[in-house]
């Protein structure tokens, strides 16, 4: 076959036509899709895509990089980074028996044994990580308490490591029927965008840094999900709390916390 006839199908206008129209649109999507619209857009998602891609390619990306000032936030933010191996290098042995003589302070509320008469929150068997980002957090502001803030303003890294294993390691009382709990608990609302309490708080499952939330006062609970739904509590992981509490009802705030303090 000669080459004239090999390429005869380049001298067919249709063809031309058809494959120059097609690279004009992928061209022109491409410059719209990956570049125009990501450089005219402040949402940070939306830059992920191209700044994927760059940094993918090596390529620089200080043009994508905003030159104004980072909003600073109107309140105290956590500074606990909850990670697995937060804790990790923490020796149980000899931060159970310290974290035990630090408690005495802290019997008073939190009961002898981690479990409170009062309307306080119960720390035996709670997760050590959730426990010591909520001591940090009232150290830094990030969450607000009259009473807890003194309390552990002066409390050292290590005071507050060794207090959570030694609560930790406490024997806590056994999980609820999940097949008895309300639906906001066992099911969620998946319409509204909330999950099922038990998949982060006990039941189905706990998730690092999530309490565990069985047996714990009434009152308490019912004022953390009225201080997620309002907004007036904001040292939650991502949001998370905040995202689902702000959507759930007062019958629904009164049954999970119903259900967890054992009033069904």
């Amino acid at each position: 076959m000669s080459d004239g006839s090999r390429f005869a199908f380049l001298r067919n206008r249709w063809f031309t036509v058809s494959v120059g129209g097609t690279f004009l649109v992928f061209v022109f999507s491409f410059v719209v899709g990956f570049i125009w619209l990501p450089s005219a857009q402040d949402e940070n998602a939306f830059r992920g895509v191209w700044n994927a891609m760059c940094g993918a390619a090596g390529d620089p990306r200080g043009w994508l990089i905003s030159t104004e000032a980072p909003v600073a936030a109107s309140h105290p933010t956590s500074t606990v980074v909850v990670t697995p191996d937060l804790l990790a290098r923490q020796s149980a042995v000899l931060g159970v028996g310290r974290g035990a003589t630090l408690a005495l302070k802290c019997t008073m509320c939190h009961g002898t044994r981690g479990v409170s008469s009062a309307d306080i929150p119960n720390l035996a068997g709670v997760d050590a990580t959730s426990i010591y980002k909520q001591m940090r957090d009232f150290q830094g502001g990030a969450r607000a308490s009259a009473v807890m803030k003194p309390l552990v303003a002066d409390l050292g890294d290590q005071d507050l490591r060794d207090l959570s294993v030694f609560y930790a390691s406490l024997p806590r009382g056994s999980a609820r029927d999940l097949g008895a709990a309300p639906d906001i608990v066992a099911v969620g609302a998946p319409m509204r965008n909330i999950a099922p309490c038990g998949s982060c708080h006990g039941g189905m499952d706990s998730k690092l840094g999530a309490p565990w939330l069985d047996s714990q006062p009434r009152a308490y609970l019912k004022a953390q999900l009225e201080a997620f739904h309002h907004g007036t509590r904001r040292n939650d992981i991502g949001e998370q709390m905040r995202n689902v509490a702000r959507n759930m009802t007062d019958a629904e705030i009164d049954a999970a916390a119903d259900y967890y303090a054992g009033n069904r």
